[in-house]
């Protein structure tokens, strides 16, 4: 499986590496895989959308000597200067830097403008200045928008539904311009609703996950718009950190490319439900009440599955684990961080 070797081959290799959005969800697991796998890394955070106590917690699950090998820009990627400054001596960047959310777009288009468009176009022009070797983005699957076809092929997208949207596209069509016009070519990862540890259960813009297990464990109702037939393709935080190291070390025929991040699965609501339930229980937490359906979301759309084939192919992608498993493996980590945060 390429993806071991890959881990093999860095740990007697160690790169230098730049994670954005470091202290988010995703950038701060994707911290703490590099620096177990003895790699120096420097993140950069402005914690409008990220937690120190994220990066504590990746503190207390590595070695002291690995910790080390971390170092920490607290700075916004707004501000071109601070972006050229953060690049300079970087092997890899994986740029999780963004704001998310489909309502908070809707809510506030001007400001998730400025830092996914505006912000992204400064990450990736320090960058392509700095000469660095590989730029992995985190791109999305709202750039599918109305197209209904299932499952979600790269090369077949339709048009946008919501301001979010239209800035992950616009990610797209800047990286294809910054290839062809400087000969500068990164990948652009498609992810579809990841979850996992240090996903944040609280705030007006939760993810699903941990806004239903947080509110199954305080005894609060569940909400599901529409009639929860609705269905998404999700994806464990692991499986995505595997797809940001095959990307960041992919060949250069693979890049100036996007690829679907995804199990290549689909899950509707209503069974989510269930195995978040059931997670619960496992763990010797009772899940009484059942969920009330109220209208459907502006902006949603119906369903969504990735075609990840083409991952497999050009990079070796293998999802690891699968929905079930994956909400097993994080539902410890939900059940002590709401406990510790009562």
């Amino acid at each position: 499986m390429r993806y071991q070797q890959i881990r093999q081959d860095l740990q007697t290799n160690p790169k230098s590496w730049l994670v954005t959005g470091v202290a988010g969800f995703i950038g701060s697991n994707l911290l703490e895989t590099l620096l177990k796998l003895n790699q120096k890394v420097r993140g950069l955070d402005n914690f409008s959308t990220g937690f120190q106590h994220n990066l504590d917690e990746v503190q207390s699950r590595v070695s002291a000597q690995q910790w080390q090998n971390f170092s920490l820009t607290e700075g916004d990627i707004c501000k071109l200067e601070t972006c050229e400054q953060v690049v300079e001596g970087v092997d890899y960047i994986l740029h999780q830097a963004a704001l998310g959310s489909v309502p908070r777009s809707i809510a506030d288009p001007v400001t998730t403008n400025l830092v996914n468009i505006s912000g992204f176009l400064n990450m990736l022009q320090a960058a392509k200045n700095a000469n660095v070797e590989s730029f992995t983005y985190a791109a999305s699957s709202s750039t599918y928008g109305d197209s209904p076809a299932l499952p979600k092929v790269e090369k077949n997208i339709g048009k946008p539904l919501s301001p979010y949207a239209v800035t992950k596209y616009v990610n797209e069509l800047y990286a294809d311009v910054f290839a062809k016009t400087y000969g500068f070519k990164t990948i652009g990862l498609r992810y579809f609703n990841v979850f996992g540890q240090r996903q944040n259960p609280n705030g007006a813009y939760a993810a699903v996950i941990p806004k239903w297990t947080s509110s199954l464990i305080q005894g609060e109702q569940v909400f599901i718009n529409g009639d929860g037939e609705t269905s998404r393709d999700f994806c464990f935080i692991e499986n995505t950190v595997q797809m940001n190291l095959l990307a960041a070390t992919a060949p250069e025929e693979a890049k100036n490319q996007v690829y679907n991040v995804a199990l290549g699965d689909r899950t509707t609501l209503n069974e989510l439900f269930a195995s978040i339930k059931c997670a619960l229980e496992e763990n010797g937490v009772k899940a009484q009440l059942s969920p009330v359906y109220r209208e459907f979301r502006e902006g949603d759309v119906r369903h969504s599955q990735a075609d990840i084939s083409k991952a497999k192919n050009a990079l070796g992608y293998s999802p690891e684990y699968r929905i079930a498993e994956g909400i097993s493996k994080a539902m410890p980590w939900y059940i002590d961080f709401l406990v510790d945060n009562k």
